[in-house]
């Protein structure tokens, strides 16, 4: 998909006269997370993102400069984000996901920098070195886990020119991590499986990047020969799920929940037939990931939450609270958390 998002590229650029860099003067250099000096304006006001991935990660810290977006807000982003972010063009994507990236759409909104996030594919240098030669834009990657988010925001604070800011968001992306990482240490793990798709025959693979916190947190019975890294994860069948059997069954949004404790074959299942699942949280983004941005750190204090109360003894309202302040700059109010969390906890 890259070798004709290029192609198709450079045809446009040529033919709007837009292959040019921008003078000198003004600009400087910056290193990313792939080790490329790029070159860009010292005062960078205007922003696009290469996914929603980098969507979710560059509007916390920068809503005010973002040109476009990736992708369409959820609908359940209604009542939660600023409302002035709704209607911003909608440019695509670079990797993955059902559209390619608008060419006109992008060199029209005319970004000083596209910045693109998350797990390096392994040619990010030759896409963006060449992505940035025929648009004239400045193309930048950087890399973040989960686990290093703190990272990756002093370097887009670097790039952006907001250090201070970055560092808060840092700050507080380790510091839910450390204390993710001291729970799960301290607690005999859950067997479980976070399954998806209109049937629940698709799981999350342990090993794989979408699996990150499911095995940090608990012990994911989900291992398959190939991990996906597709947020649709790995489809399996049914016999396989009742030979996993798990304790704790974590459903996607959009899945089964609902229905299984009416379905003969679920509830031979231990966790089903004792009560033991419960629904991932959905707004604006689903809490666990997908794409697995930086709202996974609302996903892993909630799933300590859910599995180990007594270990997790903090006040989840006040945590999520924080985080949308934050991240999502605007007030959660209580009545908004319960409609989010509705089917996130064991049913009494």
């Amino acid at each position: 998909m890259m070798k004709k998002f290029l192609s198709l590229l450079l045809a446009l650029c040529l033919a709007c006269g837009l292959c040019s860099f921008a003078s000198a003067e003004g600009m400087r250099t910056f290193v990313d997370s792939t080790g490329r000096e790029v070159t860009l304006p010292a005062n960078i006001t205007r922003i696009a993102i290469s996914g929603p991935l980098a969507q979710i990660f560059v509007f916390a810290l920068a809503p005010e400069m973002l040109v476009g977006v990736a992708n369409a807000w959820d609908k359940s982003a209604e009542g939660i984000l600023p409302t002035a972010y709704y209607n911003l063009p909608l440019l695509g994507q670079l990797y993955g996901g059902k559209g390619e990236m608008n060419l006109e759409t992008l060199l029209a909104a005319a970004p000083d920098v596209v910045i693109d996030v998350g797990e390096p594919k392994k040619t990010v240098k030759e896409d963006l070195d060449a992505l940035t030669e025929q648009t004239g834009i400045p193309f930048v990657h950087i890399t973040t886990h989960t686990g290093t988010a703190g990272d990756a925001y002093r370097k887009l604070g670097e790039l952006l020119g907001k250090q201070e800011e970055a560092e808060a968001l840092a700050a507080y992306c380790e510091n839910v991590m450390a204390r993710a990482k001291k729970i799960a240490d301290s607690v005999e793990k859950a067997n479980i499986l976070y399954v998806s798709g209109a049937e629940g025959l698709n799981v999350i693979a342990k090993g794989s990047y979408h699996a990150e916190l499911i095995d940090m947190v608990a012990s994911n019975l989900a291992v398959v020969d190939n991990p996906s890294s597709k947020g649709t994860g790995n489809e399996v069948d049914m016999e396989q799920i009742l030979s996993w059997n798990p304790d704790f069954v974590i459903f996607a949004p959009d899945s089964i929940y609902s229905t299984v404790a009416d379905m003969d074959t679920w509830q031979t299942i231990t966790a089903i037939r004792n009560g033991n699942y419960v629904e991932v949280p959905m707004g604006p983004y689903n809490w666990m990931g997908f794409p697995p941005s930086v709202q996974r750190l609302l996903g892993v204090m909630w799933m300590e939450k859910v599995l180990y109360p007594e270990a997790a003894d903090y006040d989840l309202y006040e945590e999520v609270k924080t985080y949308f302040d934050l991240f999502y700059h605007c007030e959660l109010t209580q009545e908004l958390y319960h409609q989010l969390t509705a089917n996130a906890f064991v049913k009494e």
